[in-house]
């Protein structure tokens, strides 16, 4: 049986940057399911598809073929066997993400995959709906978080280091209206599920993260 570690919680909370680190420590395959639903709003984009037709995003998602593989231990994303991991990170990629992902026929496709490949491999996953949702029976929950201030400001130092100009304020407004939305929206909303651990992680630096994780895996 496939041991898998599931790590919930809202944008920006550092989710990825630690499941990364926790996946390598202890060998196993690291899933980026929120990197699945970018390739999805990537290609719903790329169709010129409406955020608000659920009707086309669900006919549109049936042709999505969204696959993980890695190459020198990295991650990589495929879109109907295209490499598409480089076009995944931008905002209005996220933005996109944020609006198709409510809808059921998107997620049941995508939960699908996550679940097929959970079964087989030793893993991390991190995303809004993993314990609750697409891992119900991991062996260890987290529910990750940090202040809406603490992650704008990560948000904001991680684009300026790549020499992009934003404004701090906007990616606050951004970052509490994203929380609301994945908070309330119908399907597999963002919760701590009952039986995860919360680990806020406002005033911790990622290695005392990464520690109180494989702490709890060592349990």
């Amino acid at each position: 049986m496939s041991y898998n570690i599931a790590i919930d919680g809202p944008a920006g909370a550092g989710k990825s940057t630690i499941a990364k680190a926790v996946a390598k420590k202890l060998s196993f395959v690291y899933v980026d399911t929120g990197a699945m639903y970018r390739a999805m709003a990537l290609y719903m984009i790329r169709e010129g598809v409406d955020p608000a037709d659920a009707e086309a995003i669900s006919k549109k998602c049936q042709t999505a073929e969204i696959t993980i593989g890695y190459v020198n231990g990295e991650q990589q994303v495929y879109l109907n066997g295209e490499n598409v991991t480089a076009f995944l990170r931008t905002e209005e990629v996220g933005n996109m993400a944020s609006a198709t992902s409510v809808q059921p026929a998107v997620r049941t496709k995508l939960v699908e995959l996550q679940k097929a490949l959970a079964a087989k491999v030793d893993c991390v996953m991190d995303g809004r709906d993993i314990g609750t949702c697409v891992l119900p029976d991991a062996q260890v929950k987290i529910y990750l978080t940090a202040s809406s201030q603490v992650r704008a400001k990560r948000r904001y130092d991680e684009l300026t280091a790549k020499g992009q100009t934003c404004d701090l304020e906007q990616i606050k407004a951004d970052i509490e209206d994203r929380d609301y939305r994945d908070m309330h929206r119908e399907h597999s909303p963002l919760r701590q599920a009952e039986d995860a651990v919360l680990v806020d992680s406002s005033d911790m630096t990622i290695q005392e993260v990464i520690d109180c994780i494989l702490k709890l895996c060592a349990k």
